[in-house]
């Protein structure tokens, strides 16, 4: 026989089972219709993940031929490229590309118009000035139109400076490698007097075997 106070006690303990199983219920009960909203933007600027560059610069934006070394034969003026530097940052490169820096001059005009000087008569001897195992090479010496064949075209082309034989292999010897080089321009005897100026642009490029 189960006594009243045993009874009361089971009664009380289903009725919290059922209480405990309504506040459970409770919890998934849709939620009333908002009395008001409002949103937020949720912002982020996301950085991109840089591979570095390939690049060059030069050290000055320009330079003076001065008078040296002439002849009966010709004049002749002598000044030195400012130096060219490039640089790679490249954390990958791909494999098989390769670098080069070419140079190419346009004619000298005179301020007070003399006749112009053609870019045949600018010459260059490229010079690297970074050690390295062999990863870079200077261009050849290209001569005058004043000067004996071979290679006396002058600058009137695009004329190599400096050759990365390998992308790769050069950035990841170094990274940084500057050339410069020796400027001449011979001229007949009898040039007009007078100021001059022509521009020598340098160019980088990178192809692919």
């Amino acid at each position: 026989m189960i006594s009243k106070g045993a009874a009361a006690r089971c009664a009380a303990g289903v009725l919290g089972g059922l209480m405990l199983v309504g506040v459970g219920s409770a919890a998934f009960a849709a939620y009333p219709d908002p009395e008001g909203s409002s949103g937020v933007d949720v912002k982020v600027d996301i950085a991109s993940v840089e591979n570095g560059a390939l690049s060059l610069t030069v050290a000055n934006t320009e330079t003076t031929l001065t008078e040296t070394g002439s002849t009966a034969q010709y004049r002749q003026f002598t000044g030195a490229l400012p130096d060219v530097t490039v640089t790679d940052t490249r954390d990958e490169v791909p494999a098989g590309v390769f670098w080069y820096v070419t140079g190419q001059a346009g004619s000298f005009t005179g301020e007070n118009g003399q006749p112009a000087i053609t870019a045949d008569h600018l010459g260059w001897s490229p010079a690297l000035l970074t050690d390295n195992d062999g990863e870079v090479a200077a261009g050849d010496v290209v001569g005058t139109a004043l000067d004996a064949a071979p290679n006396n075209v002058g600058l009137t082309g695009e004329e190599l400076l400096a050759l990365s034989l390998d992308s790769e292999s050069a950035s990841a010897a170094s990274g940084q490698w500057t050339a410069n080089a020796g400027l001449v321009l011979k001229t007949p005897v009898d040039v007009a007097p007078g100021s001059y100026t022509s521009l020598l642009t340098l160019s980088l490029f990178e192809d692919q075997y």
